[in-house]
């Protein structure tokens, strides 16, 4: 990369490390416990809208797997989802009634966090419904992860979002708060992705899976992106660029090997088709709070008025982590 794109790059950051600390006043403090963080600690950032139906696994799942704190913004919620997580003794809670679309869907809000509360701390950045799947995370804690990059001197760590579906209509099992999404969620798309290198930020750019094929067969071009880098150890001269799709500066981007072999990489295993995902869509799209003017929620509005069924012949039964790499969807990489 030449000179000139390393400057506009770097002011670039500079750009959006401003616009977050202007963004912080839009942010009001409900529960403070940040002072509980302790400097070693690993920590969850998290921006969501009505999920209170979604938090009880979504907190469990994440302390089981070794996370000490969590650090939420509530985006306008009316079903209980602010109260509820006020309540939990390991959250911080921020709320804010501001306009997510302005935030940079939520960018702003979660750099300016990150600044304040993730410096020097492993720091994962996450939608509610994603779940972070990792190299022997059926044996190892997070920790154990986030200790051996340490030792290897690698500063982020790359995933590709999974998107999982049930057999038969979404709708056709009711969600209970508290249950594992995964129950029901039992299939994914082994294949059918598309990659390609965003040569200015240095990332990969991934398309494909139920999502692509189901509502955006005849423009794939504007399938929603499955790459993301959620896990950063985090410096507070870092920048989110869009959603954890990318971030600066670039190095950070380059979790994936150009030289034939394999860097460590993980997934998210997505739950977003849960019998809730019809009325969410319904109210995404009304709001317009989405990218685009929304356009992936119209086309989801477009698709679920068919009640499809995801499922297909080519559709894989998820078992573990093993199975993802065997398919290779992820990647333990050099770290036995």
């Amino acid at each position: 990369m030449g000179a000139l794109n390393s400057y506009r790059l770097r002011m670039e950051r500079k750009r959006w490390r401003m616009r977050a600390v202007r963004k912080r006043r839009e942010l009001a403090s409900v529960k403070d416990r940040t002072a509980q963080i302790a400097p070693s600690d690993i920590i969850v950032f998290c921006t969501l809208r009505n999920e209170v139906v979604r938090l009880p696994y979504f907190l469990k799942y994440y302390r089981e797997m070794g996370v000490d704190h969590f650090v939420f913004v509530d985006n306008g919620s009316d079903d209980g989802t602010g109260e509820y997580l006020a309540n939990q003794p390991d959250v911080s809670l921020f709320e804010t009634d501001s306009s997510y679309k302005r935030s940079r869907f939520g960018v702003d809000w979660v750099n300016w966090l990150l600044r304040k509360y993730g410096h020097g701390h492993w720091s994962l950045v996450l939608d509610v419904d994603e779940f972070f799947v990792y190299p022997f995370c059926d044996t190892r804690p997070i920790r154990a992860l986030t200790d051996w990059l340490d030792a290897s001197s690698v500063k982020s760590f790359g995933t590709l979002i999974l998107d999982m579906y049930p057999k038969g209509p979404i709708d056709s099992v009711k969600y209970e708060a508290g249950a594992d999404p995964f129950e029901h969620l039992h299939w994914f798309d082994s294949g059918n992705y598309s990659i390609k290198k965003n040569n200015q930020y240095g990332n990969l750019w991934i398309q494909g899976g139920p999502r692509a094929r189901a509502f955006f067969a005849d423009r794939p071009e504007r399938a929603p992106a499955l790459n993301k880098v959620p896990l950063v150890r985090w410096d507070r001269s870092y920048s989110f660029v869009s959603s954890t799709h990318m971030l600066l500066p670039r190095g950070l981007n380059l979790v994936y090997d150009e030289w034939g072999g394999e860097k460590t990489s993980g997934c998210l295993l997505h739950a977003k088709f849960l019998d809730t995902f019809t009325s969410k869509s319904s109210e995404e799209l009304q709001r317009k709070e989405h990218f685009a003017n929304s356009h992936e929620y119209k086309a989801y509005h477009t698709g679920l008025s068919e009640d499809p069924d995801l499922w297909c012949k080519w559709s894989e039964k998820y078992i573990n982590w093993r199975q993802l790499e065997i398919l290779g969807l992820m990647s333990k990489g050099n770290w036995a």
